[in-house]
């Protein structure tokens, strides 16, 4: 017999969020045992449906092998405990020149740095800056853009990639 309880409908935003955070919780334990670090979890509608895509890395960089032994791990691990997938494509790979900032502490350890940065609502009137990295302060991330120091609310960023990736700093 069903529970007839009132149950808050999910936007699909809230839907892939929760996912993203499920399976966060798995891989980020997984590539710490296998010496690599967890950069980024994105769930993404395309075209050939929809994508888990996993950026790795580790310290001289990741091979094909790294990426397909996490991927059949992670695999087998998802298939049995994300919650709502549906069908879906995963691809784990290094996460190339453009790195995605997938950590709070990445907006420190990479501040220097050029970034592109997209937001989830427009923030005086802007949804897209690029410019070089300040660092993160309670939860703020500061950028300098055209000679002037921009604040964005960490949780207000959908996602912030750096550009010309150069190696850390």
């Amino acid at each position: 017999m069903k529970d007839h309880k009132t149950e808050e409908k999910k936007s699909p935003q809230q839907k892939e969020a929760q996912i993203v955070a499920q399976a966060w919780a798995i891989a980020d334990p997984l590539c710490s045992d296998e010496g690599m670090e967890l950069v980024f979890i994105e769930f993404r509608r395309e075209p050939q449906g929809r994508i888990l895509r996993i950026y790795i890395d580790k310290r001289g960089g990741v091979t094909v092998d790294d990426c397909a032994r996490i991927s059949r791990q992670m695999g087998d691990l998802f298939d049995a405990t994300l919650e709502d997938i549906g069908p879906y494509s995963l691809e784990v790979s290094s996460p190339g020149i453009s790195r995605p900032l997938g950590r709070p502490e990445d907006y420190n350890r990479f501040k220097g740095n050029k970034v592109h940065i997209k937001t989830r609502q427009p923030i005086d009137g802007r949804k897209n800056y690029r410019g070089i990295l300040c660092g993160l302060e309670n939860d703020v991330v500061a950028l300098r853009c055209d000679d002037a120091e921009i604040h964005l609310p960490l949780e207000k960023i959908s996602i912030a990639r750096l550009v010309n990736f150069n190696g850390e700093k």
